[in-house]
């Protein structure tokens, strides 16, 4: 029996398109290469498809598209089942079985890649398109969470052209600090605390660098913490906990500018420095929101933990980083978890699941 052939997606149109080329390498490393055969497909920053045949360190290096590429199209055709490739007018068509699609942000998180890809025929790692949808639109997502029972902060959605009366009347009710975040946003681009109403504004215009549709939501007091999930359904593997440790402002990653920790002003703790009950519940929160969203494969769902223990939902992240720093493979390692043991889980459920 052959190999099969992983379509490993890298890169992509968003602010995380650098994220994605250091969470892409550590993935294809990880791949047992005694099952697996990977097809290495990057996106340029203007979209085209490239296929990749080159050294693996210029991926993470951002100078994988200076040699060894080819233009390449994902074939719709569920009958197909892959990519053509053309070159010198003639063309070939590679098959795939399966793809994971190492993509942060938009265009690559959001349901738009899981669409093509279901419209293709072909199984893929994470979560569906309705559940990617939902996870990428922090006001969808909190709304169906709160619906299901588990607190999330108060917080208001504002669309388009914003004005000081609009924002005056949804602001009622509001104490600072507050967070403005775009609604479809990771790594912490275009986040900001904002801790007294003159500067609200300026925060509400950079987060609309990123994203129409922003959010401003309460502050919780307290600390983050967050689960590694991965499988299906009842069956799920979670990740020790972890727990964030902020030294000064608030927890943000800036991972281009942090090679090495991607921290700019905390420190994170794993397993979570929690009493082992305090670490139960916040897994079994986790485990009811990862359902709630419909997920599946792998996500990495983050929250607040509250001075008197109460689990608070933050967002889910249904392609977490893999990077060197990453939150996602910490945890998983530290219950004892590989890389290679998640992307083998991760692709077999995927092609479970197409069955």
């Amino acid at each position: 029996m052959g190999k099969i052939t992983v379509g490993v997606l890298f890169g992509g149109q968003s602010s995380e398109h650098k994220v994605s080329l250091k969470s892409a390498h550590t993935i294809i490393t990880n791949l047992d290469r005694e099952k697996y055969e990977p097809i290495l497909i990057g996106i340029a920053e203007d979209g085209k498809w490239k296929l990749y045949d080159g050294p693996l360190e210029a991926i993470p290096q951002d100078t994988w598209e200076q040699s060894d590429c080819t233009p390449i199209v994902l074939l719709p055709d569920p009958s197909q089942h892959g990519l053509l490739k053309t070159v010198g007018g003639m063309s070939e068509k590679i098959h795939l079985d399966v793809v994971f699609p190492v993509l942060h942000g938009k265009n690559g998180e959001d349901g738009k890649i899981q669409s093509l890809l279901e419209l293709a025929g072909i199984p893929y790692v994470g979560c569906g398109v309705l559940s990617s949808a939902m996870c990428m639109d922090k006001d969808v997502s909190h709304r169906v969470v709160k619906e299901a029972g588990i607190r999330v902060p108060e917080s208001i959605a504002l669309t388009g052209a914003i004005s000081e009366e609009q924002l005056a009347k949804g602001m009622t009710g509001f104490n600072y600090p507050v967070f403005v975040k775009p609604v479809s946003g990771g790594s912490s681009y275009g986040v900001t605390k904002v801790e007294e109403e003159s500067k609200l504004m300026a925060a509400i215009r950079e987060a609309q660098k990123y994203d129409m549709k922003i959010g401003i939501e309460e502050g919780i007091d307290g600390c983050e913490v967050g689960c590694s999930i991965l499988g299906h359904g009842d069956d799920l593997t979670v990740g020790e906990v972890d727990q964030i440790v902020v030294t000064n402002g608030y927890f943000h990653i800036h991972q281009d500018m942090f090679k090495k920790t991607g921290l700019e002003n905390a420190s994170i703790h794993v397993p979570a420095q929690l009493p082992q009950v305090v670490q139960e519940k916040i897994k079994d929160t986790a485990k009811a929101i990862f359902r709630a969203l419909c997920c599946t494969g792998i996500a990495r769902v983050d929250l607040f933990l509250t001075p008197d223990n109460e689990v608070v939902f933050n967002e889910v992240n249904t392609m977490p980083g893999f990077t060197s720093y990453s939150r996602y493979p910490r945890m998983m390692e530290a219950a004892g978890i590989s890389v290679t043991e998640i992307t083998d889980h991760a692709i077999q459920l995927a092609l479970e699941n197409a069955n």
